[in-house]
């Protein structure tokens, strides 16, 4: 919500038209980020006609200061839910950048290529203002992506399997 959905809108709008359709995949208590995908996506198709994206929405894996305890438990549903929506779009790359809402998306992405159906590519962009330690969601991700990007050397330094290109965002 918020700071990363305006950092991963910064990361797309570098990308090209042959990255779609876009699949956008929202927590259902996400308020304020469908508006801004919405408002991208309408400035995007004034220069890429063929612009296509949709919009999906998945329970909240983990509510901010939620206990640890709990929050296995909504994550844990979260992915199931995430299972059925990631098998029907079947993306060919994930980009994310935090949200806890990125790693039951990511998780059933890595299911499904480990039950043969679908390899997507897993791309995580850790959030600039993660100077010196991983958010929750990266501590989880680093293990698991295919590229796993920082924008601070400090980052880079602590997690040697990371990519460091700078600030991006």
């Amino acid at each position: 919500t918020g700071g990363h959905t305006t950092e991963i809108l910064r990361l797309l709008s570098c990308l090209s038209e042959s990255y779609s359709p876009r699949h956008y995949i929202l927590a259902d208590s996400d308020k304020m980020s469908e508006a801004k995908i919405r408002s991208f996506e309408q400035k995007r198709a004034e220069t890429f006609s063929n612009s296509q994206f949709t919009l999906d929405r998945i329970p909240r894996s983990r509510e901010v200061r939620q206990s640890w305890t709990s929050s296995v438990v909504t994550t844990l549903y979260s992915i199931l839910y995430s299972l059925p929506l990631t098998y029907k779009l079947k993306p060919d790359l994930i980009l994310c950048n935090g949200p806890g809402t990125c790693v039951p998306v990511c998780i059933s992405a890595l299911l499904l290529g480990l039950l043969g159906l679908k390899r997507a590519i897993i791309v995580y962009v850790e959030s600039i203002c993660r100077v010196e330690t991983l958010s929750l969601s990266g501590k989880i991700l680093y293990y698991c992506s295919d590229y796993f990007i920082v924008q601070w050397p400090a980052l880079k330094e602590k997690y040697p399997g990371s990519v460091y290109l700078g600030r991006i965002v």
